[in-house]
């Protein structure tokens, strides 16, 4: 009796969390019909992907610069680096953070001459 019960109690609270989650949402200040808090992540992927690409080979410190979490002194370093075979190379010659490359990966691209 006592596992049915701990089965059954389990299964309470994740309706419970579910039931909570979904009240947040639906009180959200988004507009009327649109889509809920978490399909936002994959909208912004997908509006992430129809930019346009930074290349690290040939842009200007000015495009550096404006990469979310970049400033101009990062876009300097990024600069004296060149080339750079694959964007990963930015952590791997450590000239920007992990959280500074996770922001900007979908941005840039590093192009061969």
């Amino acid at each position: 009796m006592k596992r049915t019960l701990g089965v059954t109690l389990g299964a309470l609270a994740l309706v419970l969390v579910a039931a909570v989650a979904f009240a947040q949402d639906s009180t959200s200040t988004a507009p009327s019909g649109a889509a809920p808090a978490k399909h936002t992540v994959h909208h912004a992927a997908k509006a992430a992907a129809k930019h346009e690409m930074v290349d690290l080979n040939s842009a200007t410190k000015e495009d550096l610069a404006k990469l979310p979490g970049l400033t101009e002194d990062i876009a300097d370093k990024i600069i004296a680096a060149r080339p750079f075979k694959m964007k990963s190379e930015l952590l791997a010659k450590k000239l920007v953070t992990r959280a500074q490359y996770r922001k900007i990966r979908t941005w840039v691209v590093a192009k061969q001459s």
